[in-house]
């Protein structure tokens, strides 16, 4: 009898199979871009190239040892390349990659969502709460 396993596809898999590893896909890809600090720095890089020392004036109350872990997690990915020059003083850029690239869409559309949204929500919030929406922080 012939084997029935010969020539098997991961397309012959089940859907549930197929689901599981659509949703690892979507976990890991999540985790690529999600931390305390990535999205800031993906953001920044997604104007243009910076150097460390902008990103880290860039971005308040991120830490140079957590701009450095970030960026080295963001590089191991794929997602940004680090360019060092040999000059002294030594000089690296960072810019994303093609791949990171393609993110921009998803950059533009938070923005406008949190354009539209994120002052409603704050109010909602706030109301929520009991606080008075006119005398409360601005966050």
């Amino acid at each position: 009898m012939e084997n029935m396993t010969k020539g098997k596809t991961d397309d012959a898999a089940p859907p549930e199979c197929q689901q599981d590893r659509v949703i690892e896909d979507f976990h890991r890809a999540l985790g690529m871009i999600t931390g305390k600090w990535k999205g800031e720095i993906l953001w920044q890089l997604v104007q243009r190239k910076h150097r460390f020392g902008e990103l880290l004036r860039a971005i308040p109350g991120v830490t140079q040892h957590m701009l450095t872990t970030q960026l080295r997690d963001l590089e191991a990915d794929g997602l940004i390349k680090r360019t060092a020059f040999p000059e002294i003083p030594p000089r690296v850029e960072y810019e994303l990659t093609e791949s990171a690239r393609a993110l921009r869409p998803v950059f533009d559309e938070l923005f406008r969502w949190s354009q539209a949204h994120l002052s409603a929500m704050q109010t909602h919030s706030a109301t929520s709460f009991g606080v008075d929406e006119r005398t409360a922080p601005l966050v």
